[in-house]
């Protein structure tokens, strides 16, 4: 397994890229802005293709790198459900996986520093955002912060978890890197309380000053969704009701580029070809299943994904590989089901 713990020095952030094999697919987790450069560097030179950017929350100490890498890589932007973040490509829920070729994370919903806090967990390690920090916890007095909700995710799951579970923080500002479970069950200074109501209490009490990032931080990773806009005025967008009126229509071929997962959890639309957006590029160049069909049918290919933004990315790869005769469904799934489509469970 490929494994990099990167690290921004003016924001304190850990960012991972994590992978199965040089030449695969990869994930990166909680990536910065300014970094965006160093990463795509670092992906070169392993050759890996970035797929998924996943951040564990709404950050307030630095702007994110998730748009930024999906206008560079293509990939696919993941957040939990709660997110106020306007355009993610994925949401995820408690319960669910975060797969790419070779790796899969268990989600892990653990609000407290904030109401859309995630942590993930692979096999020998966890990673917690800033739900839990080495020899610390994340504050929980903004962004709907809750220490009673903090303890309930701090003591009754993640240190549910093997005592010898790694612990891999978003952030760390004294220069630790890595830490254990059972360490922190062991040495963590604000683990050492006996009640929830006493959690609460020593919470109350640290008097942090605001990040100093956080006026601009906040606001920024509020918009990190594609701008879907353009594709509308092209004549490229359907809106879900239009969208709603072609299905079944013999000229059109709905794409539905979602994972597996999602779409047993939300729902199909009938009659739709199922090709999972990282494989869209593939399936657009001569030979693709997706170039042989629009040429031997003459039919539009209308994408679709979960909120459009997958979508948007594929029409732009279709025009790119030369297809022009495509569109996607604006506002995904979620639109779809918003304007009372059918849905096939």
């Amino acid at each position: 397994m490929i494994f990099r713990q990167l690290f921004d020095s003016v924001s304190g952030t850990y960012s991972y890229v994590l992978a199965s094999r040089p030449g695969g697919e990869a994930l990166i987790l909680d990536p910065v802005l300014e970094k965006v450069d160093r990463y795509c560097q670092l992906l070169r030179e392993l050759d890996l293709k970035l797929v998924k950017a996943v951040d564990t929350h709404l950050h307030a100490d630095h702007v994110t790198g998730l748009g930024e890498l999906r206008d560079r890589t293509h990939c696919m932007t993941v957040m939990g459900d709660q997110t106020k973040a306007d355009v993610v490509a994925m949401r995820v829920a408690d319960g669910d996986k975060v797969t790419i070729e070779g790796l899969s994370l268990d989600v892990m919903y653990t609000p407290g520093h904030t109401d859309d806090s995630y942590s993930y967990l692979m096999g020998d390690r966890v990673f917690t955002g800033d739900t839990l920090l080495i020899r610390g916890t994340g504050r929980t007095d903004f962004q709907n912060g809750s220490s009673r909700a903090q303890y309930e995710s701090i003591f009754n799951r993640l240190l549910k978890l093997p005592d010898e579970t790694m612990v891999f923080p978003a952030h760390d500002y004294k220069g630790d890197t890595v830490s254990t479970i059972g360490e922190e069950k062991r040495y963590n200074p604000r683990l050492q309380v006996r009640s929830v109501d006493e959690y609460i209490e020593l919470m109350a009490n640290l008097k942090l000053p605001n990040p100093k990032m956080m006026d601009v931080a906040v606001p920024a990773n509020m918009h990190v969704g594609l701008h879907q806009e353009e594709l509308e005025k092209e004549g490229r967008a359907l809106s879900a009701v239009e969208a709603i009126r072609i299905l079944g229509r013999p000229d059109m071929l709905l794409v539905d580029l979602r994972e597996t997962n999602e779409r047993m959890k939300h729902g199909m639309l009938e009659g739709a070809l199922h090709t999972p957006y990282p494989s869209v590029e593939e399936s657009l160049k001569p030979g693709g299943m997706l170039r042989e069909v629009a040429a031997a049918t003459g039919r539009r290919i209308v994408f679709f994904c979960a909120f459009g933004e997958r979508s948007a990315m594929a029409v732009a790869a279709a025009k790119a590989a030369g297809l022009s005769n495509t569109a996607h469904i604006a506002g995904g799934v979620d639109a779809w089901k918003k304007a009372g489509g059918p849905l096939v469970h």
